[in-house]
């Protein structure tokens, strides 16, 4: 008989606890691995720290609960988020259950809440615990534990008969073997170590693991991409393809790049132009129900970060085959687009084609041959293309006017470019440079994007939309707030701003002190962005289409999109198309936007984690900077790098007297009439840099 199947006899006879389960089966140490894996996969229960038998009487109990994933953790109170989208749970400390962050669990809502006008429950059930949390070994008494990232107020108890060797200090992940209602009774295991918590370059490498983002590849995936090491584009894959490769096809891309998918080419066509748009034709390569799909799938999304990626793609085919390198034949999907004097597009086609690019581009060179600094070398390198260049700007001009009419939010962000040196350590932070070859292309993709998503809709094609929905009411009510306490009139006609209205604020606001703050705060407003089957347009460029065609070897939904179609341009019905890719675009939708979600906090994470590391080697230096945000807790300033760090309470004001908080964008103290506003410049000094958390403390200077 299997422990799992003595376990469930146990619990037949009577609910019991681990101890009691672990005293009735000897003190093997899988009991609870067995005990959690029955759990999972919903054999048993566990309610206050006791397991019985699931069974048909759990569905009754909880009739009157709400399902949702419990998302915030504090020293004695949390926050649970309703999978059904509605309003946020405070759940008080001894109503907890022992929930960690990222349990799915079932919360009974409180008729009677302590806090008037808010929403409060009890978690009564975990029903899906998470088993494995990232953070940094710390020492507790006389044992270790882990401070979980994001969730540091409570500590994870590891094992004393833990055999890891982890040290006080190091990132590490663990795995949850004893679940109890106490915190304190909880215990783990470490199942991985990353080192010092103190090189961002470890921290980088647990923030992966912790958001899911496999840094290896399978072998039956590798196996599958070795077969295209070294691969070149025959002749008889030409066939029936439009050659193109007498154009002056070229691609423009960071220095470092190396998964080159997108190209360009433009020529005059009357008195308007015809502007190309070539991507690399990945599905040709990335076949259905192969482990390379599925791989890719399951990754959604490259992740990039500092000077590394985690590709989607194995590089034989990333960098290889499906890149396009200059003076290689590529199979491509180009986009031919027809635009007006105007830069108005009149009418686009797609073409599966055989391109070979010119040269490859770089930003910064571009840059200097548009703006005349260019020396002899650069011009050498781009004589192919040099006469070209002029009018793509041109196109870019008339293509901007034409964003410009129709009313697209436009809130410019600073990227940071990370400087590391050959130990892989932060040695510098900058603004990543922004020009008018970044913004070309950008503009180019998007037009490429619009006329593809255009095109599914009409022909009703099942599809992968890249949408961004209007601003909920609940965060335009806060705008209005922000706006009223910077004395700017509220002129939206309807409930929901238009995104041409928004610029037009953005516009009133600039140059004004309340600058920064309005920006913010239309950033807040806005919703996220998010892939979907329905083509419900977005917002933020004010496109009634749009979908992600551009990038299919980093992204799974462009990938996708090509795969869609390619079986149209071939002429399948449009029954079969129904039946072939309804329910895939609808998991793919799901899967990218989650995929893309998890990436974005791993790039944003790990570039906190080497600001700290840089800004660990400048402390007691004094910066300007300005206030970025506030919070009931401190403010934050951003220094002209992009490095932002906090102010705590205490060191703004005195211990005794606290400070107001004013429409979401100042504080005040009351005692000195100071008040600290978003966008106010502040003088500060790094008093302390945490890299495993990613956390830089400034304090002020007089």
């Amino acid at each position: 008989m299997g422990l799992r199947t003595k376990i469930m006899a146990e619990l037949e006879k009577r609910p019991a606890s681990l101890r009691q389960l672990k005293k009735k089966l000897g003190n093997d140490k899988k009991v609870a691995r067995a005990l959690e894996e029955l759990v999972q996969a919903g054999r048993a229960v566990c309610q206050g720290g006791t397991y019985a038998p699931a069974g048909a009487q759990e569905a009754e109990d909880y009739a009157d609960c709400v399902a949702c994933e419990f998302v915030k953790l504090g020293r004695s109170f949390g926050f649970a988020q309703p999978l059904d989208g509605s309003e946020d749970i405070f759940i008080a400390g001894r109503f907890l259950n022992g929930a960690l962050p990222g349990d799915i669990v079932l919360v009974r809502i409180s008729e009677h809440p302590v806090r008037a006008g808010s929403r409060e429950g009890e978690i009564v059930k975990v029903q899906q615990p998470r088993r494995y949390f990232v953070g940094t070994v710390c020492r507790l008494e006389d044992r270790l534990a882990l401070r979980p990232d994001g969730c540091p107020d409570v500590l994870l108890r590891i094992k004393r008969n833990d055999k890891s060797g982890v040290q006080p200090g190091e990132k590490a992940a663990v795995r949850v073997v004893e679940r109890a209602r106490r915190y304190e009774n909880q215990r783990v295991r470490v199942v991985e170590r990353f080192g010092p918590g103190d090189r961002a370059q470890n921290c980088a490498r647990a923030i992966l693991y912790s958001q899911g983002v496999p840094t290896d590849f399978p072998e039956p995936v590798l196996a599958e991409a070795a077969r295209y090491e070294g691969a070149q584009v025959e002749e008889s894959q030409i066939q029936g393809r439009e050659d193109l490769r007498d154009w002056t096809i070229f691609t423009i891309d960071g220095p470092d790049t190396k998964d080159i998918d997108d190209a360009v080419s433009v020529r005059r066509r009357g008195e308007g132009y015809l502007l190309g748009v070539h991507i690399a034709d990945v599905s040709r390569y990335v076949r259905p129900d192969t482990a390379l799909d599925d791989e890719a799938f399951s990754r959604g999304t490259s992740v990039y970060y500092a000077n590394s990626v985690v590709p989607m793609l194995p590089k034989a085919l990333s960098n290889g085959i499906c890149s396009l390198n200059p003076g290689q034949d590529r199979l491509a999907f180009s986009c031919l687009m027809e635009l007006d004097g105007t830069g108005r597009l009149t009418c686009a086609r797609l073409a599966k084609s055989v391109v070979r690019s010119r040269v490859k581009g770089v930003y910064s060179e571009v840059n200097a041959l548009l703006d005349g600094t260019a020396d002899e070398a650069v011009a050498r390198k781009y004589a192919e293309t040099v006469n070209v260049l002029p009018l793509l700007r041109e196109v870019y001009e008339k293509r901007i006017l034409q964003r410009e009419m129709r009313g697209a939010l436009e809130i410019e962000t600073d990227e940071p470019r990370l400087i590391l040196d050959k130990s892989g350590c932060c040695v510098g932070v900058e603004k990543y440079p922004r020009g008018m070859a970044e913004r070309m292309i950008e503009e180019f993709m998007l037009l490429a994007n619009e006329s593809v998503a255009a095109m599914a809709r009409r022909a009703k094609l099942p599809f992968v939309y890249r949408i961004h929905e209007d601003p909920p009411a609940e965060r335009v009510e806060s705008l209005k707030e922000v706006l009223d306490a910077c004395g700017l009139a509220c002129c939206f006609k309807g409930a929901v701003p238009t995104a041409a209205e928004l610029t037009g604020l953005l516009r009133r606001a600039k140059g004004q002190p309340c600058e920064r703050a309005v920006q913010m705060a239309v950033l807040r407003s806005t919703a996220k962005a998010k892939y979907a089957p329905s083509p419900v347009g977005h917002f933020g460029l004010g496109l009634a289409d749009y979908a992600h065609f551009t990038s299919p070897i980093r992204r799974y939904p462009d990938l996708a999109v090509h795969r869609i179609l390619s079986d149209w341009l071939s002429g399948t019905d449009s029954q079969i198309l129904a039946q072939r890719y309804g329910a895939f675009a609808v998991k793919a939708s799901e899967q990218s936007s989650a995929r893309e979600l998890a990436a974005m906090t791993c790039e944003r994470d790990i570039t906190d984690c080497y600001k700290a590391e840089f800004m660990s080697g400048h402390l007691g230096e004094v910066y300007e900077g300005v206030i970025s945000s506030v919070t009931s807790f401190g403010i934050y300033v951003e220094l002209e790098n992009t490095v932002e760090g906090m102010i705590r309470l205490d060191a703004l004001a005195p211990a005794g007297h606290g400070l107001t908080m004013v429409a979401g964008m100042a504080l005040s103290d009351p005692l000195t009439g100071r008040m600290y506003r978003i966008g106010d410049p502040m003088a500060v000094r790094v008093a302390a840099a945490d890299v495993a958390a990613g956390h830089v403390d400034f304090v002020p200077v007089p």
